[in-house]
């Protein structure tokens, strides 16, 4: 609310001059903080609140796993992602004479590089039938690709960079995609990939059943 003060001050001076009243404003600003208060109940009730993002991952339990279950994977099915620091992925194709390379999780990046693996094990492979049940519950006749995707958060990556990873495995449709910790060797070969990998076959079916 705004009130108007008068000033007392006023009347005749010596010499017959006449003072002015002088006329002073003040706002009350207490029906304010109760419109304030008010606002924010408003939009607290209203306002929807941020909802946690759930991903559904199912693992198959460590125990169970036996090393006669496993059934062997041809290395030109296999593409390798190494998730490291700075929002940074390198991958390798199979592992005799694995190639680094590197990209990021930027639109064109690690998911132009599962496609076009995709692409490759397609025209050598064709692509799997399978049936996967949908929201009803009737099952499908569907075609998937070979690929097997294998990723390896590096000590350097975030937590983000993980879940980035399998959100492009969703996307793709990736179905056989598996998470091991990576290996010392493979370290070397990302600070020096000039020498190569020296890494077997045997070593990676270690890690997948350890």
């Amino acid at each position: 609310m705004a009130e108007i003060a008068q000033d007392s001050g006023g009347g005749q001076k010596k010499g017959g001059k006449v003072r002015s009243k002088k006329m002073s404003t003040r706002i009350d600003f207490t029906p304010m903080v109760d419109l304030g208060f008010l606002l924010i109940t408003f939009f607290m009730l209203t306002t929807t609140l941020a909802k946690p993002n759930i991903m559904a991952l199912v693992m198959p339990e460590k125990d169970k796993i036996k090393e006669e279950d496993i059934e062997p994977v041809k290395e030109s099915k296999v593409l390798t992602l190494l998730l490291g620091d700075k929002d940074k992925v390198y991958y390798y194709e199979g592992i005799t004479d694995a190639k680094l390379d590197s990209t990021d999780f930027a639109a064109e990046g690690v998911r132009q590089v599962i496609l076009n693996k995709m692409d490759k094990v397609k025209a050598q492979f064709g692509l799997e039938d399978y049936k996967k049940k949908n929201k009803e519950g009737v099952e499908e006749d569907l075609k998937g690709s070979f690929i097997n995707v294998i990723i390896k958060p590096m000590k350097g990556s975030r937590y983000k960079n993980l879940v980035d990873a399998l959100d492009e495995m969703a996307i793709c449709k990736v179905r056989y995609y598996v998470i091991l910790d990576v290996s010392k060797l493979e370290e070397d070969f990302v600070k020096n990939p000039a020498a190569g990998l020296k890494f077997s076959a045997e070593a990676q079916l270690e890690a997948a059943t350890k």
